[in-house]
């Protein structure tokens, strides 16, 4: 006789403070490694790269801050995470003193003004392939929407197929690119990807 086992129960819910370093794991994952190379250049003897993250999402403010993830759950484990702000309608221009690293990310974000940046979309490896990140992209929209925003956006790194499939499926197109500046980080990519889509 077969039997066959019920359909997992997946939820979202809003994070907690002692999931800090779940979260520093899916930031890295979503941030294609540079998340883990910028929180090494901070560290402090006895002090390791995860310790920095942990800590960065333990904080109440920030854009890392618990505060502003929502978990996904599969069967009552949290397995991924959304994190996302809005672009304003007038984004400021860049200052001469942000590191040269994150120029090219901030010109593309700039380009995508009134829209819902989608800053943080991941799933722990082991649970990538069942939809979980279509859920959170859904989850994304519904927060677009309700704050009014024109559109979505995000910004991948031209190497990483998997995301932007993901997201081209979701009806996201790709707007513009910009050159990557890399200083010792080590990813396969060579150019920013800016994606939007219309609410």
């Amino acid at each position: 006789m077969i039997t066959s086992g019920s359909a997992p129960s997946i939820t979202t819910r809003p994070a907690q403070r002692d999931e800090a370093a779940l979260l520093a794991e899916l930031v890295n994952y979503a941030g294609e490694g540079l998340p883990l190379y910028l929180w090494g250049r901070l560290a402090t003897p006895g002090r390791s790269a995860w310790d920095v993250g942990r800590e960065r999402a333990e904080r109440d403010e920030g854009s890392f801050s618990w505060r502003n993830a929502t978990m996904i759950e599969v069967d009552g484990k949290a397995v991924g995470c959304l994190i996302g702000y809005e672009i304003p309608d007038n984004p400021e221009p860049i200052p001469d003193y942000m590191p040269i690293l994150f120029v090219p990310l901030q010109e593309l974000e700039n380009l995508a003004p009134s829209t819902w940046y989608v800053n943080v979309l991941a799933v722990l490896p082991e649970y990538r392939g069942r939809g979980l990140g279509t859920r959170l992209l859904q989850l994304a929209d519904e927060t677009g929407r309700k704050l009014g925003k024109k559109g979505m956006s995000v910004i991948v790194s031209d190497a990483n197929v998997g995301a932007r499939r993901l997201h081209e499926r979701c009806g996201y197109r790709e707007t513009a690119r910009r050159a990557m500046v890399k200083e010792g980080w080590d990813n396969p990519g060579r150019e920013w990807v800016l994606l939007t889509k219309p609410l």
